[in-house]
């Protein structure tokens, strides 16, 4: 990871504010948490959520995991995978 000096990215009086905790000393500063989850922005989670439960429900229905994997484009380690993944 590469530091940056904070006298040229933070405003004078928070410089100021922090170098009475610490001065000359390389300081993390971590991320926020407001971070999304993946996919919530763009929809693929949702879209995959729902993509394997119907490929879930179509099993348990009777379809057999070939035709499952010729239907949806996937391999078939791929559908036995989704079918047996536990719940999170």
């Amino acid at each position: 990871m590469k530091y940056k000096n904070a006298a040229e990215i933070l405003p004078p009086g928070l410089l100021r504010e922090i170098q009475c905790f610490t001065e000359g000393e390389l300081l993390y500063i971590p991320k926020s948490e407001s971070k999304q989850e993946w996919g919530a922005i763009s929809g693929s989670k949702r879209f995959y959520l729902e993509r394997n439960s119907q490929i879930r429900e179509l099993f348990y229905a009777g379809m057999p995991v070939e035709e499952l994997a010729k239907k949806f484009g996937l391999s078939d380690s791929t559908i036995k995978k989704i079918i047996y993944q536990k719940k999170q």
